[in-house]
């Protein structure tokens, strides 16, 4: 678009001097005020129901505000917390106890709290900002109630008269579900999820319903979310490997109940060629303990048929693209079938539990005509789920490989590094990349693969997969990824999977500086990662580098607690500095609401700032003084356009 075009569209927005005056005063005045509160979450794994808990209490913030807001008062801080959490399941269980006549002034002495809060909580946001985020079926209600509680005297028979006919009219409970929801949104205003979404976890899909629905996220695309988009994108070998990992976590209704695609073929397929193997029992980590033995078997050799299905595509995968440099991990050629071992490293190893009943010898990564007829229909089915692509919309829209955020740059894994702390490169088409450029161009290759989802074997949706465990990708950072290995040799020592040095880099304050010198990051900014849970139970530290990297995965996911000894690191990011929370295991919303309890969480202040950090600073800061500049222009040359 030409300057001139574009200033002659910006004057039909403001028809006169006045209003261009007015909203750069607005916008100015808005520079001035403090940034709102960013909250970080990572690897929530499908752990709903925890991941909603710290999204409805801001890992403590909104109980921190109402410590402040109601400072020296006889408020019941976790009752009044327990109601803005869970508005619907705490009145219901207040009002059992309470009589008729008792519930009319419950019910008008929470509404003034929560409107003494919500004006408490909004103090630092703009009154329009306030308004257009007010539920719409009460938007003039709660508008008025605002503005009233901090008036004179002379209108409190008003503002009682609001309350008093609400309650009459059998309307406080919905009112009261507002305000509660509306403090939430007021104490954070912005989330990150720092990845893994998907995987393990019971309900990632309610995970995504809950994000599509928030008011301002973004997401950094990890490991095994990858796998999801890489199966819309039409990758019959991602499709394998997240239906193996859903059997082996007993979740495969997600996929068959939820996003509705159809297994049955799979699980027919799966029992006419496999027998249950008890190394392929499913793990009980997410409710599976409540499966029936007939389930259960159903699951042993659904993991069995696609992890084997799954070798054999990466197999053929591997061959088509020598640059990948994956040859090592080509694994069913290299087995004696007769003697069924295999040769890694030098070395010869027993295979135990190791079923080919489709595989063979001759070519081992060859699919049968059943085989093929079902990877068709898979794929299919994959591709018809409308909710799963919905899903997946959103992440492509609200998601990327990292993202440089108010000085500080989010991103899932790794930079992939050499030891000596150079930046590691992936060389494809005769070009190297690395660093962040070669972020960039992973990022480049996911959405043009998610654009042609009728290609499956194409070289973008190929390199989804390299994301998921290939040597140089920065959502996995490892060498190799030993799943073969694991599921059939005993020896432990070919299950080590090598770390990319930037693990241990990061401990050094130069290496973090450069990086964020790459991504034209302040040097006071921070790394904020995800992906490898912080053994905390171990004394390992979450903080990097003297502060300039933050962990945040300390494991939301069940399988992970044990070694993590905590379920999940957040941070906190205000006007005030950084805050890192440690959050023990949540136990359920039933037992929260009836007994007032909350995740108990730790805060350990991570940097304090002299001055207090104002929008001017920050990425919307950037875009209104750009803004303020454009409009600056046209009241100066208002007559030209």
């Amino acid at each position: 678009m030409s300057e001139d075009k574009y200033y002659t569209l910006l004057k039909e927005k403001f028809q006169n001097k006045e209003n261009v005056v007015t909203e750069i005063i607005n916008l100015e005045a808005i520079l001035h005020l403090p940034k709102g509160t960013e909250h970080f979450v990572s690897d929530v794994h499908g752990e709903y129901e925890a991941f909603d808990h710290v999204l409805r209490n801001g890992s403590g913030s909104v109980k921190e505000k109402l410590v402040e807001c109601f400072a020296g008062t006889s408020v019941d801080i976790n009752d009044l917390a327990t109601l803005i959490y869970y508005p619907e399941e705490k009145m219901q269980l207040d009002r059992a106890e309470l009589s008729r006549e008792e519930r009319v002034d419950w019910y008008a002495e929470k509404i003034q709290l929560l409107i003494q809060t919500i004006n408490f909580s909004s103090r630092k946001y703009t009154r329009s900002k306030v308004r257009k985020a007010l539920p719409k079926r009460f938007s003039y209600i709660i508008e008025e109630l605002l503005t009233e509680s901090q008036k004179e005297p002379d209108k409190e028979g008003y503002f009682h008269a609001i309350i008093d006919k609400i309650i009459q009219l059998n309307q406080a409970s919905a009112l009261i579900t507002d305000l509660c929801e509306l403090i939430q949104r007021f104490v954070v205003d912005h989330l990150h999820v720092v990845g893994d979404i998907y995987d393990r976890g019971p309900a990632p899909d309610h995970i995504m319903e809950r994000l599509i629905q928030h008011h301002s996220v973004d997401i950094q695309w990890g490991n095994h979310d990858i796998v999801w988009i890489a199966a819309m994108a039409g990758s019959p070998i991602a499709i394998m490997n997240l239906l193996r990992i859903c059997a082996r976590y007993g979740n495969l209704d997600i996929v068959e109940d939820r996003y509705g695609i159809n297994l049955r073929p799979l699980v027919e397929y799966s029992k006419t060629h496999y027998v249950p193997n008890e190394k392929f029992a499913p793990r009980i980590d997410s409710g599976d303990e409540e499966l029936t033995a007939v389930e259960k078997d159903h699951l042993n050799v659904v993991q069995q048929a696609t992890t084997i299905l799954q070798f054999k595509l990466e197999g053929q995968l591997i061959k088509r693209r020598p640059s990948f440099g994956m040859n090592a991990r080509n694994m069913l050629p290299q087995i004696d079938y007769e003697k069924l071992e295999i040769t890694l490293k030098g070395r010869t190893y027993p295979l135990v539990n190791f079923q080919m009943p489709t595989i063979d010898p001759a070519d081992p990564c060859r699919l049968t005509k059943e085989e093929e007829r079902l990877l068709n229909r898979l794929v299919l089915s994959f591709q018809a789920s409308e909710k799963l692509q919905r899903h997946t919309d959103f992440m492509l829209e609200k998601g990327s490989m990292y993202l440089c955020y108010n000085g500080n740059l989010l991103l899932h894994g790794c930079i992939p590094l050499h030891e000596n702390g150079d930046f590691k490169s992936l060389r494809i088409n005769q070009k190297q990349h690395s660093g962040k450029e070669l972020l960039d161009f992973f990022e480049e290759q996911v959405r043009s693969s998610y654009k042609h989802p009728e290609i499956p074997d194409d070289l973008a949706t190929d390199l989804l997969w390299y994301l998921w465990t290939g040597e140089s990708s920065s959502l996995f950072g490892k060498n190799a990824m030993t799943t073969f290995e694991r599921y059939y040799i005993e020896d432990k020592a070919t299950h080590k999977e090598e770390k990319n040095p930037y693990y241990h880099l990061r401990n050094e304050e130069g290496v973090c500086l450069e990086i964020l010198q790459t991504f034209h990051l302040p040097l006071s900014g921070h790394i904020i990662n995800g992906h490898t849970p912080v053994k905390a139970k171990k004394g390992e530290s979450p903080i990097k580098a003297k502060g300039r990297l933050l962990v945040i995965d300390g494991g939301f996911a069940k399988s992970y607690q044990k070694e993590t000894g905590l379920a999940g690191y957040t941070l906190l990011s205000n006007s005030y500095g950084l805050q890192l929370v440690a959050h023990q295991p949540f136990s359920s919303v039933e037992e929260s609401v009836a007994q007032g309890t909350d995740i108990h969480s730790t805060k350990r202040l991570i940097e304090r700032v002299e001055d207090r950090t104002t929008v001017e600073s920050t990425n919307i800061g950037q875009k209104l003084a750009e803004e303020m500049a454009a409009l600056e222009k046209l009241y100066q040359n208002y007559e030209k356009y």
